[in-house]
């Protein structure tokens, strides 16, 4: 008998690939918590002041011939007309001194008034948000009040029109100035800053292991051991901004062997760190339990 032919079913099972199975994330051995200061949030501000000095440098500093500001006060159009008319003659004749009045000086570039404002403002955010907490409630109850103001200054200046270009002139008026070595200094110490910080912090860090959690501290490399069984772990949002600024919270770490909880203050990405380590305590947990006999 002749060896039948393998069927064309069979040849396409064999040259099937075998299906695999997606592989899990490969679980880290340890995690690294650190805790910063809230000086780090101030990078909006930094990035800020370096975009302004690299503006005013690129468009050679302050414009020269700039209008500076006068000792005694420009008075207002009102009172120069009732001292023209006061000082006019009986033949109603007007003084030379109001026919030649100076023309207004033409308006010279302003990006360096541009650059001080944004700077200003963003500064100011940024010292708001260092300031004072916003949670998750206290945000909403803020958007709901500032929406509230936004509508009703909509009204008033929908129904008083002259309103509206007054308060702009007004706000314009304020002329804030300020070279490119301001922006490059600021700058700077604020950088000097953050390396300062991200050095102290190579000094001071927690470690969360498989079966323990170390705090190293001090220039001699400090260590304390605390055991890992049983850890618990609670994450919190303290401030909105903050989390949206670098995705930073509050995580406290609740020992089985010690009555008080660990508090790390602003650690970032404390979405991610918080996956890890509930992933590594369930790990733990699957290994530590007894075998069945």
């Amino acid at each position: 008998m002749s060896e039948t032919a393998p069927s064309e079913s069979a040849g396409v099972l064999l040259a099937t690939p075998p299906v695999t199975e997606p592989q899990a994330p490969e679980l880290p051995d340890r995690i690294y918590l650190v805790s910063y200061p809230k000086i780090v949030f101030m990078y909006p501000t930094m990035l800020t002041s370096l975009i302004c000095s690299i503006i005013m440098l690129v468009n050679g500093g302050i414009p020269q011939g700039q209008p500076q500001a006068s000792a005694a006060p420009a008075l207002p159009q009102v009172f120069l007309a009732s001292a023209d008319i006061g000082k006019a003659g009986t033949d109603g004749s007007t003084p030379a001194a109001a026919e030649q009045q100076p023309a207004p000086a033409a308006a010279g570039p302003t990006y360096h008034l541009w650059c001080a404002r944004i700077f200003l403002v963003v500064l100011a955010l940024n010292l708001v948000v260092l300031s004072f907490e916003f949670p998750r409630t206290t945000s909403l109850t803020w958007f709901f009040a500032l929406s509230t103001a936004t509508i009703g200054l909509w009204f008033l200046f929908t129904k008083y029109e002259n309103l509206a270009p007054a308060v702009l002139q007004s706000l314009l008026a304020i002329k804030p100035v300020a070279n490119a070595s301001f922006y490059m200094l600021f700058t700077a110490i604020l950088l000097l800053l953050f390396v300062a910080v991200l050095i102290s912090r190579r000094v001071d860090y927690w470690e969360v292991r498989g079966n323990e959690l170390l705090h190293h501290h001090g220039l001699l490399s400090n260590l304390e051991r605390f055991s890992a069984p049983n850890l618990r772990i609670d994450k919190e949002i303290t401030d909105l901004f903050e989390y949206l600024l670098l995705r930073s919270g509050r995580l406290i770490i609740h020992c089985s062997n010690e009555r008080r909880a660990i508090v790390l203050e602003n650690v970032l990405n404390i979405d991610h760190k918080e996956r890890q380590i509930t992933r590594l305590l369930g790990a733990l947990q699957v290994r530590v339990r007894p075998e069945k006999e």
